[in-house]
């Protein structure tokens, strides 16, 4: 893919775009919620459809002209009710904060209440946060991990359940490295005549491919984001039965969005169908083998990983033990110099702020997209560690960064 044009019209634009080419292809994205999409995927969102206003749903438009936009949205529908098996979807939702959205729009007035989990925790911030329109909104009441173990401690969310008897219980975490158990969690949302939303955001891909549990078919609602681990256009997707599928999509249209972002729906349907493929289930097995390894590896250093390990695609460090002195960010910043991007992070019982927290996530994702196998990943969190020893030595950084720039050379991205 070229700016050539873009170029022509706006230079300033077309340079950024290129350095941010160059960024992707001679860095290496660790961030858990990010992933390198095709280049079927990118000429999808980049295509005529940005042009077209589409409200409504196909065959039933309040715009004409919407023949093919019709063809594309009903194709990303049914190749997403072939991946999760799922009666209902809506892809328009623009992110997965908006599909969350949309389900409360649904099923909740002002005031009523949610329980989700604590975002120093692992939640996000849309289940409820208080700088977060949930948060505003509703009446939160929130669940923690356990502080010896950092598993997700369901008897502690079903005895919060019984007492605070919220009308939604929100599952589906953003910093969980765990595998959850969604049946446990309907089970006390059963006990107190909730709903249970289940945000997927960060595993959907994984349960796609059949390497998590799925919650569909067991939470009343499934939202998820549809460029993480799934690696199709970005946006979010909600999935429920029969029963909910009008209050759905009357919430996200015309309740929470007008019209679809269609070139991005066009990206949801090609990515949906590279991931019905063979080829997909191998990637996300990779992924989940990839993160086990970059988490024992780090562990092997000294390191102390919540929950001790991983299910998943992410590993959560928290760096109080073992280098008390050093923050998050200070290793974030550290790291991205070295051509590694990753994020800070709170961990459970978190005693810094939010903005310099104690612990650092790191996803693989997008190193798997690349290529990367266990032994790759093995490397890398020898390098992590390396910056994390001496996170102000210049030397180590620019060594760390001159073995980065050989991996990416190795294992290409977009050309």
């Amino acid at each position: 893919m070229t700016y050539d044009t873009v170029a022509e019209t706006d230079p300033a634009v077309a340079r950024a775009l290129e350095g941010e080419r160059e960024r992707q292809n001679g860095t290496l994205s660790m961030i858990a919620s990010e992933n390198h999409v095709s280049e079927a995927v990118m000429e999808a969102q980049s295509s005529e459809l940005t042009n077209n206003y589409a409200e409504g749903y196909p065959g039933s438009r309040y715009y004409g002209g919407c023949r093919y936009a019709d063809e594309v949205e009903q194709l990303a529908i049914d190749r997403a009710k072939e991946l999760w098996g799922a009666d209902h979807v809506n892809v328009q939702p623009h992110s997965g904060s908006q599909a969350n959205m949309g389900v409360y729009l649904a099923v909740l007035d002002p005031g009523d209440k949610i329980l989700s989990l604590d975002l120093t925790h692992g939640g996000h911030l849309s289940h409820g946060h208080p700088a977060n329109f949930a948060g505003q909104v509703y009446d939160v009441e929130q669940y923690e991990v356990d502080p010896e173990t950092g598993y997700l401690d369901y008897e502690g969310l079903r005895e919060t359940a019984e007492e605070f008897d919220p009308d939604v219980v929100v599952s589906g975490y953003s910093a969980y490295p765990r595998e959850v158990d969604f049946e446990r969690i309907q089970a006390a949302a059963d006990a107190v005549d909730a709903y249970h939303l289940a945000d997927i955001a960060h595993i959907t891909g994984l349960v796609a491919a059949g390497v998590h549990e799925s919650p569909v078919g067991v939470a009343d609602f499934v939202t998820g984001s549809t460029h993480k681990t799934i690696r199709a256009g970005r946006g979010g997707i909600i999935m429920t039965s029969d029963e909910y599928a009008d209050a759905i999509d009357k919430a996200v249209f015309p309740g929470t969005q007008g019209g679809p972002a269609m070139h991005n729906v066009a990206g949801k349907a090609v990515g949906f169908g590279e991931a019905l493929q063979p080829e997909f289930t191998e990637y996300a097995e990779q992924t989940v083998a990839n993160a086990k390894a970059l988490g024992e590896r780090l562990r092997s250093h000294g390191l102390e990983l919540v929950s001790g390990g991983t299910d998943n695609h992410l590993v959560l460090v928290d760096l109080r033990s073992s280098h008390p002195d050093t923050t998050g960010k200070d290793v974030e910043e550290a790291l991205e110099e070295a051509g590694i991007v990753l994020n800070a992070n709170t961990v459970p019982g978190e005693t810094r702020s939010a903005f310099n927290p104690s612990g650092i996530r790191a996803g693989t994702p997008a190193l798997t997209a690349r290529g990367f196998g266990e032994n790759a990943c093995r490397e890398v969190a020898d390098l992590i560690v390396d910056v994390i020893d001496d996170p102000d030595d210049e030397a180590v950084v620019a060594a760390v960064g001159e073995r980065v720039t050989e991996l990416t050379d190795e294992y290409t991205l977009y050309e």
